[in-house]
């Protein structure tokens, strides 16, 4: 009878144990679950509650189903400097969307591409990623590889013909990384940031 209930107590802290573990993995991952989410909207162009939710549920079911590895975030959001990434990267877009416009009726079959490895400052995963993601919605180049260990991105690029070319991309990339910094990038690399600028 003692052995029973000595049983039945060891068997419900185990339980309580596994709840409390997977509550304490819910609460890391869900940061990797709203991104998720919101890159189901982003991909149907649909960010109505019911495609939200949909979306949601698949993310949590990915995430319960694999081990991925947890999202660390740096814990500072720069509203600011949020808002003139925003303002730059639209105007990206445009100035991109209106320069592959161009080559496409003017220059056609004879637009050079080239494959551009561009080094990344920041090793973090989501940083890394937010960065591929966000170079790969400016027309005009495509995130192909992703070097996770050395943080390098290759991208294939339209337009490029020489090695100046190449050079003004990984420029500007790297400046696309740099808003993502100042945006919500750890202390550390804001200070590495500010040392590079300065």
């Amino acid at each position: 009878m003692a052995h029973d209930v000595s049983a039945r107590r060891r068997k419900r802290r185990h339980i309580a144990a596994v709840l409390r573990r997977r509550r304490r993995r819910l609460v890391v991952e869900l940061p990797l679950i709203v991104g998720m989410t919101l890159l189901w909207g982003a991909m149907w162009i649909d960010f109505s509650v019911g495609n939200l939710v949909f979306g949601f549920l698949i993310s949590l079911g990915i995430v319960s189903a694999f081990r991925l590895p947890p999202v660390h975030l740096s814990g500072r959001f720069n509203l600011w400097q949020a808002l003139l990434f925003i303002v730059r990267f639209l105007g990206n877009v445009v100035v991109a969307s209106l320069n592959v416009f161009g080559l496409s009726i003017f220059r056609g079959p004879r637009v050079r591409s080239a494959i551009v490895g561009v080094p990344l400052r920041s090793h973090n995963d989501l940083m890394v990623t937010i960065t591929a993601h966000t170079l790969t919605l400016i027309p005009g180049s495509v995130v192909v590889e992703v070097d996770r260990r050395s943080a390098v991105l290759y991208m294939h690029v339209l337009d490029i013909d020489t090695d100046e070319d190449v050079e003004a991309f990984r420029a500007s990339a790297r400046e696309t990384e740099a808003g993502l910094i100042k945006v919500m990038g750890t202390r550390a690399e804001l200070d590495a940031l500010k040392k590079e600028d300065a």
